[in-house]
């Protein structure tokens, strides 16, 4: 998902998918300690993605109230 995407989202949505995505690499992580993933490298894509989603809604909160 594109930032330019994200912005477009509500703050509660971007707080549902932060989330989901948290309990999906915790799945992860508990997974890997036991087994070999599938897909090692969704958990790099879900760090990101998790980093964008924070950032947009970071952003959000600043300019709600008023830059500072």
């Amino acid at each position: 998902m594109k930032a330019t995407q994200i912005r477009e989202l509500s703050a509660d949505d971007i707080t549902a998918r932060v989330a989901e995505l948290e309990r999906e690499r915790f799945n992860l992580r508990f997974r890997a300690g036991t087994q070999p993933l599938e897909d090692p490298l969704r958990l790099r894509v879900i760090r990101r993605e998790l980093a964008r989603l924070k950032t947009v809604l970071r952003e959000k909160a600043v300019t709600r109230t008023g830059g500072k």
